[in-house]
């Protein structure tokens, strides 16, 4: 059976916006699994997502204080139908990032990552997946706000899809 998945990083609510943005709102409540990179900031934005989601992974960042750091793991490691994951917020320069993966996060078939707030999509020598979602509400050099989405089926993660964020809202 297919698993949905949204994943996201650095919401930095409310300081980057409001609220997540309606589309994305839309897409949690349509996943099986929602995943998130860190820097919250807000503890109310992890309380929401907690009870729309029908399941939440998730680990704080360099901004989010004490209050979500007693919440959430710096990294997270999970199994979803036979893919290992592992999720952290920083990774470092881009440059040799591949090469500390490997290092840090064996036996992991994907490592979803965030704090650049630029969309990764890679794949390290071992053949484990890198993916940083990008932000939804804080595009920063980007030109467009974002997030992913992905299928987890038949043993292998499929339909990677970075979704950029409409501006209207």
């Amino acid at each position: 059976m297919a698993t949905t998945l949204v994943l996201m990083s650095d919401t930095h609510l409310p300081k980057r916006a409001r609220d997540l943005p309606a589309q994305l709102w839309q897409a949690v409540d349509e996943a099986d699994v929602v995943v998130h990179a860190g820097d919250w900031v807000d503890v109310a934005t992890f309380d929401q997502l907690e009870r729309r989601a029908r399941r939440l992974i998730g680990v704080y960042g360099n901004n989010d204080g004490a209050a979500l750091r007693e919440r959430m793991p710096e990294v997270a490691r999970f199994t979803l139908g036979g893919v290992r994951f592992a999720v952290v917020h920083e990774t470092g320069a881009s440059v040799g990032r591949d090469k500390r993966a490997d290092a840090r996060h064996p036996d992991t078939d994907v490592l979803v990552f965030g704090h650049s707030h630029i969309p990764w999509d890679s794949f390290a020598a071992s053949g484990m997946r890198l993916l940083n979602p990008g932000s939804p509400t804080d595009r920063r050099r980007q030109p467009v706000c974002s997030y992913m989405t992905a299928v987890v089926d038949d043993g292998q993660l499929q339909d990677v899809t970075l979704v950029p964020v409409e501006r209207s809202e």
